[in-house]
């Protein structure tokens, strides 16, 4: 393990054919600089000059190459685009100061998939893999209360199982509010349009507040069933039972549209003890017949928040 306090590459490369390392760490890339070009530290050509550098010297010598850059409040990478599209992979940390919890997230990877994510704890003495997200993220929710529900999401190509929380109240101003944490906000404004027209559920007129517990980031449809449900739940102030899953994408017409990797998501819900699940009919086909779990089959919306609170 060699540290090397500079930020000129040419000094950077002399020491690198010294040591000779396997792993390369260069942090930051927008504070390194090439003392041959007149530009800042920062600027576009001596981002674009200094990655392609230490690219070739990589190719040449047989060594890999960490960049770290800047991210933007938004999680965006700092600066010109131009590092995006010179590196190999873009790997991101994301998550936030309130979750002791890391996902690792690939951006690019022009080697292989995009689609798997690295769940992590950060704790005193550094990270560690987290082997059942789903159990982490579904550590609050042993208790029925309105406005929760389970649901599961494919991450690559891993199942999670995650609660969903909405809490609706009556708004006192003209325009109500609609905030999301971990949720589309786009995402939510259509599926309350659906609520209204297809469930005649009278949403308008409310404040409703979706959060992904645990402070995860998700953007797949087959969440929506969930959502849609804990709306309901808290909106008639009735408990969904804790230890069913919702599965299932909500279509425009009400309809509960089918999901891809269904056995991979009755099995993680099998595997930690949920007794139902529910799932788009058209899944059914899909599953497995000798499960332990009840596998409940839905149509549309209206049927689903019928069958759910009448328990």
């Amino acid at each position: 393990f060699f540290v090397f306090p500079e930020t000129d590459l040419g000094h950077i490369i002399a020491a690198i054919n010294n040591v000779s390392p396997a792993v390369v760490v260069i942090d930051s890339i927008q504070t390194t600089y090439r003392s041959e070009l007149e530009n800042s530290p920062g600027t576009i050509t001596q981002i674009r000059e200094c990655t392609s550098l230490l690219m070739e010297e990589a190719k040449r010598k047989h060594f890999s190459v960490i960049i770290i850059g800047h991210v933007t409040k938004e999680g965006m990478i700092a600066g010109p685009k131009v590092l995006e599209h010179i590196v190999d992979t873009v790997i991101q940390f994301e998550g936030d100061s309130h979750h002791s919890f890391r996902i690792l997230r690939a951006q690019k990877n022009r080697f292989g998939s995009t689609n798997e994510i690295g769940i992590f704890d950060m704790r005193e003495d550094g990270l560690h893999e987290v082997k059942n997200p789903s159990e982490l993220f579904l550590s609050g929710s042993e208790r029925n209360a309105p406005g929760s529900a389970v649901t599961s999401s494919i991450e690559g190509t891993r199942p999670i199982l995650l609660e969903v929380q909405a809490l609706v109240t009556t708004s006192n101003y003209g325009y109500p509010q609609r905030v999301t944490t971990g949720f589309d906000q786009r995402r939510l404004s259509i599926l309350l349009a659906v609520l209204e027209k297809r469930a005649k559920i009278r949403v308008s007129a409310n404040n409703i507040f979706v959060n992904m517990a645990g402070g995860v980031r998700i953007i797949e449809p087959a969440v929506d069933l969930a959502v849609c449900c804990s709306i309901a739940s808290s909106l008639f102030d009735k408990a969904i039972d804790n230890k069913t899953v919702l599965v299932g994408e909500v279509g425009l017409g009400g309809e509960i549209r089918n999901v891809n990797n269904i056995e991979k998501r009755i099995q993680e819900a099998e595997k930690l003890g949920f007794k139902e699940i529910i799932i788009p009919t058209g899944n059914m086909k899909e599953s497995k017949r000798n499960h332990k779990i009840s596998i409940v089959p839905i149509t549309d919306l209206s049927s689903a928040i019928e069958c759910l609170l009448k328990k």
